[in-house]
């Protein structure tokens, strides 16, 4: 009875770093981005204009499938679908915008303008993060 049970440890024991290894081994997205501080009229902040320009590894991945009216040419129509689900996606980590405005912490409504575009193989997410509120950021 114990060396069924040191067999079973023992085989535990060796398993353990192969279910580790396959655990930290996920894939990863390169993104470049781009960010422009959007004003009105008046000089108020009213949001935060994102380009995200995605590798070309995930941009093959994420294209994978799409029907499209011209073999790897894809209008903003046909990629909609995809772009619904990146922002709706990144809503969990607030878009990965932080900001602070007058010395507090800037809040966002959802995502507007939102759109995929795909060039030289590469997709690039375009979206805008209104300010809740316009905010005077001098005087």
């Amino acid at each position: 009875m114990i060396p069924r049970i040191l067999k079973a440890l023992a085989l535990a024991a060796l398993a353990w770093p192969l279910m580790l290894s396959a655990a930290l081994a996920h894939p990863h997205v390169y993104v470049t981005m781009k960010s422009e501080i959007v004003y009105d009229a008046e000089g108020r902040m009213t949001g935060i204009r994102h380009h995200w320009t995605f590798d070309d590894m995930f941009s093959s991945y994420a294209t994978q499938g799409l029907e499209s009216k011209e073999k790897g040419v894809f209008t903003r129509e046909e990629l909609a679908a995809l772009a619904e689900v990146n922002v709706t996606s990144l809503k969990e980590f607030d878009y990965f915008t932080k900001a602070r405005l007058n010395g507090k912490k800037a809040e966002f409504e959802n995502p507007v303008d939102y759109w995929l575009e795909f060039k030289d193989s590469f997709l690039t997410l375009h979206f805008t993060l209104p300010v809740k509120g316009p905010v005077k950021t001098q005087d």
